[in-house]
């Protein structure tokens, strides 16, 4: 792929990623349901961790390859934090409970922690993109 074509993409993903971020702001101050938080706040993430994977040309089509190439190219190669790594393997593990298993509920109050982890996480990607000039400020 082209290089510009690589940087239209990681563009797109991070544009996604703020978006599902001030959704999950928008539900979170709303007092919105716990399980729609969870679910943006988890898909801020995913959408800046398909732009970082962009920059290594290895996009899978599962979110658990997704997750997976996150800490082999990103976190067990140090060039992101192992916080960072937990944080979205969490983000995945609610998302999955809350919108897959019925009797598992969300409150808001981790609905609302894993928001502002989802924050920090989006932060450090486009940290992260800025510093490798893979995205323009």
């Amino acid at each position: 792929m082209r290089p510009e074509h690589v940087a239209e993409l990681v563009k797109y993903r991070l544009e996604q990623a703020d978006v599902a971020l001030a959704d999950a702001h928008f539900l979170l101050e709303g007092n919105r349901s716990a399980q729609s938080i969870i679910n943006r706040s988890y898909y801020a993430m995913f959408y800046a961790t398909l732009a970082l994977l962009q920059t290594v040309g290895k996009v899978p089509s599962k979110h658990a390859g997704v997750i997976s190439l996150f800490d082999t190219e990103f976190v067990l190669k140090g060039l992101l934090a192992k916080d960072l790594s937990r944080d979205l393997h969490k983000a995945f593990e609610m998302r999955q409970g809350s919108d897959y298993r019925v009797r598992e509920t969300a409150t808001f109050e981790k609905a609302s922690d894993l928001h502002q982890r989802a924050a920090i996480f989006v932060q450090a990607v486009k940290k992260y993109l800025l510093d490798k000039e893979a995205v323009k400020p």
